[in-house]
């Protein structure tokens, strides 16, 4: 369950580190993002001389979230971290060249392929 304010780690190598989100988009009235949305949030911690710096405004993927999140099939996955992607709006691919940690197979049904191809793991 993730809200405004929330602040998340980034599992790509685009310079972020931390980030923190101040809107959930897909709706005007809307309180949570989960598993597979996307977010718009400010970057709080960052590495110097790379891609993102500090104080930018990114597009973000949820990729990972301590909530339970129930699949299809009616089992659940948690992990122990929130975490996000840095994504290009447009193009729906990720900034980054490299993407780190377990990744859930819902990400490849919300339309993100790419990610998935660069995900070490995919639960």
């Amino acid at each position: 369950m993730i809200q405004p304010r929330t602040m998340l780690n980034i599992a790509d190598n685009t310079g972020a580190k931390l980030i923190q989100v101040f809107k959930i988009l897909g709706g005007s009235k809307r309180r949570y993002a989960r598993l597979g949305d996307v977010v718009v949030a400010s970057v709080k911690i960052a590495e110097p001389r790379k891609q993102v710096k500090k104080k930018d405004i990114v597009y973000a993927l949820i990729v990972r979230q301590k909530q339970a999140f129930r699949r299809k099939d009616g089992s659940y996955i948690r992990f122990d971290e929130n975490a996000a992607v840095i994504i290009d709006k447009a193009k729906k691919e990720p900034k980054g060249g490299r993407i780190f940690g377990p990744i859930p197979r819902e990400i490849q049904e919300r339309g993100y392929p790419k990610i998935i191809s660069l995900a070490p793991e995919v639960i």
